[in-house]
């Protein structure tokens, strides 16, 4: 290696596990994946030399910007629980992976083979790379999660998990049970996962609205072109229904902006059909900066899914200023509908309370109230509060490199 490509260990840095999986078509891989290690540690050993993980330049963090991904390991850099991060992805095509690609001078994205298509993830690719780089200090694992092996292989690290969505735990109890610390977007997932794990840690911080970036979402002063906003993906658990069945029984003008999703042509003909007066944006998605534009052409954002984990969307409304109607069967994410910040409706209900609020505008502080409660500065503390707890405290990890 370079002299600056330093093992993972040998600095504080953080690893954040995504559940996206890339390249297509699908791939079965032979049987000699596992034999391969070798081979693979070696491939991974002349990569490194040319993409070292650790940081370079200045050292000066970086913004905390972007999406939940990116916000949660720029976050823990500002705070100093590490120096350094990685967002990692799954590949399933034959083709040989994409090369690291720098963000900036913290942070940095990899992908790794998979072995198999489904979840949680297994790589023999993931593990030549951790034997011959050594474990990241903090590893958090979202959504659907990785094979046991993997966390094995981070035993020394600190290791957290999101699901990211309404059921509390999305990997079987044989990989979960390696965790340190569990986030919760409600209390009643904290107590599914101390149902299954009795004595693990657990913290409600809904890693989306609570990792607020202010800097992005942010009001514009724009003409309001539209009384509702939902910024959802096309997916049936988004409960768009309910939204048109507002729109419709109310009189409201909406506007929905898909990032991506398969109901998004459906919608499209549901809408036409009812002659509703809703404009749609995507799929494909829009940046972020896009997304703050269009959610400054409304003047309410809602939320209509019930099976639906805390979505990040929730605080960006409000950060751009928009008070938010949401779901009352929202599995996750109440505790940020405030009276200062929105309110709840019933499916039934939920026209009624867009014009209600319509009418009291002025009676909302969405953007303060999650300046004051909600932005990053306020969750990441928590957090590091919680692994100081939990006792984080440990020598410089070492190596896992085997002879």
């Amino acid at each position: 290696m370079t002299p600056d490509a330093l093992p993972l260990s040998s600095t504080r840095s953080i690893v954040v596990v995504g559940d996206l999986v890339e390249g297509w078509p699908p791939r079965e891989p032979g049987p000699s994946a596992a034999g391969e290690f070798d081979a693979r540690r070696n491939a991974w050993r002349a990569r490194l030399a040319a993409e070292p993980f650790a940081a370079s330049g200045d050292g000066i963090p970086a913004p905390v910007l972007g999406g939940y991904l990116e916000r949660l390991p720029l976050a823990a850099v500002q705070a100093g629980l590490a120096t350094h991060a990685e967002i990692w992805h799954f590949w399933r095509a034959d083709a040989p992976t994409p090369p690291l690609r720098r963000d900036s001078d913290v942070l940095a994205r990899r992908v790794f083979a998979l072995d198999r298509d489904g979840a949680p993830f297994a790589s023999h690719d993931a593990l030549a790379f951790l034997h011959e780089t050594g474990a990241p200090h903090i590893l958090v694992v979202l959504g659907l999660g990785v094979d046991e092996a993997i966390l094995e292989a981070c035993g020394r690290s600190f290791k957290i998990y999101n699901s990211i969505d309404a059921p509390a735990l999305r990997v079987p109890p044989e990989v979960s049970r390696h965790f340190d610390l569990v986030l919760t977007g409600a209390e009643w997932q904290s107590e599914a996962v101390r149902e299954r794990h009795p004595g693990m840690a657990t913290l409600v911080m809904p890693i989306g609205p609570e990792l607020a970036d202010p800097e992005t979402f942010r009001p514009l002063g724009m003409r309001k072109e539209f009384d509702l906003v939902y910024v959802a993906a096309a997916q049936p658990y988004k409960r768009h229904d309910i939204l048109f069945d507002a729109v419709e029984g109310s009189g409201c003008s909406a506007l929905c902006v898909f990032g991506y999703g398969e109901d998004a042509d459906r919608l499209r003909q549901d809408a036409a059909e009812r002659r509703l007066d809703i404009e749609f944006v995507g799929p494909p998605g829009v940046s972020f900066d896009e997304v703050n534009r269009h959610m400054n052409r409304a003047r309410i954002g809602v939320v209509c899914g019930v099976d639906d984990g805390a979505p990040a969307i929730l605080t960006e409304y409000m950060l751009a200023g928009l008070p938010v109607l949401a779901n009352r069967d929202l599995s996750c994410g109440l505790q940020f509908i405030r009276p200062e910040t929105g309110r709840t409706a019933t499916a039934e209900t939920f026209g009624a309370a867009a014009l209600e609020m319509l009418g009291e505008l002025d009676a909302f502080r969405p953007r303060e109230t999650v300046l004051e409660r909600w932005t990053w500065p306020h969750s990441i503390h928590s957090l590091a509060a919680e692994i100081r707890a939990i006792g984080s405290d440990r020598a410089p990890l070492r190596s896992i490199a085997t002879a």
